[in-house]
């Protein structure tokens, strides 16, 4: 993999021999400072220590939006994409936002290069349905493995997983559930989700897992409900939630070593995402 790296038409010229390092540097001074800025009346400014995150899978339904709402929060974004060309079009047009190309299925030490000198990352990878039956494998077990070990190899110590409820539907007793039987006859997801899971867990990387319940492009309908591991088995959730739960894991030290299961009900309390985090017990 070229560790390529493009920005968006709105950004600040940067010569092209300047090296990848450099750059992320220069984004990292730019989020640091529109933070500062926009936080420095904030009575929480002071744990907004990340600055930098590098999100893999940004061109997703998912990940786009994890991008987004990195970027209005004053985050500085490197996104990773498989295609430049095709991220510069989706994505927004911002100054805090840097492309690169990464690919995660290529291996560790492409990805070293693409993560370098972030404070954190986000993964919101997911496979693309074809006619190849390890498509899951290569993507939601290998290929979160290899990010996990470019981000130990580059000393990144933050990490968020966009995973899914039933990944243990096994050891739930839900292996009659429609919901694990459909998503393990596509070259079972699931299971690879819950191996790469569980090297997360050993890696040594402060993490926290969401699990969300059946994903939706809608806006949301009902409010969020956040439970333990290997609670929920049914449910579904927008897809804004989502992004939401994982960029607010960045800001909340209560979410370290957690892996929450997340979907929303139109008759759940709006409660806020640090109190929900702060009630699920850590791993």
């Amino acid at each position: 993999m070229a560790s390529a790296v493009c920005g968006v038409t709105a950004r600040p010229h940067l010569p092209s021999a300047v090296p990848a390092a450099a750059r992320k540097l220069f984004f990292r001074c730019r989020a640091a400072s529109t933070m500062n800025e926009a936080s420095a009346s904030s009575p929480d400014a002071e744990e907004k220590k990340t600055t930098t995150v590098f999100v893999a899978g940004s061109t997703g339904r998912t990940g786009k939006r994890v991008v987004e709402k990195l970027l209005a929060k004053g985050f500085g974004v490197v996104a990773g994409t498989t295609d430049v060309s095709r991220a510069r079009g989706s994505l927004p047009q911002d100054p805090n936002l840097q492309l690169v190309r990464a690919d995660v299925t290529e291996g560790v030490d492409k990805l070293v290069e693409a993560v370098r000198g972030v404070d954190a990352v986000v993964c919101a990878t997911g496979f693309r349905r074809s006619f190849d039956p390890f498509a899951p494998w290569k993507v939601d077990n290998f290929g979160t493995v290899n990010l996990v070990e470019a981000c130990r190899k580059a000393g990144v110590t933050r990490f968020v997983l966009v995973s899914s409820i039933l990944v243990n539907g096994a050891a739930m007793g839900q292996f009659l559930n429609p919901a694990y039987i459909v998503l393990n006859l596509l070259g079972l997801t699931l299971v690879a989700k819950l191996q790469a899971e569980n090297h997360i867990r050993k890696s040594g990387i402060n993490y926290t897992i969401v699990r969300p319940g059946g994903l939706t492009d809608q806006p949301p309908t009902g409010n969020i409900v956040m439970e333990p591991e290997d609670t929920l088995y049914s449910g579904s959730i927008s897809r804004s939630q989502v992004a939401e739960v994982a960029v607010e894991a960045l800001l909340c030290p209560e979410s370290s070593y957690k892996v929450v299961e997340i979907i929303a009900r139109t008759d759940a309390p709006n409660r806020p995402l640090k109190d929900m985090y702060a009630a699920i017990k850590q791993n």
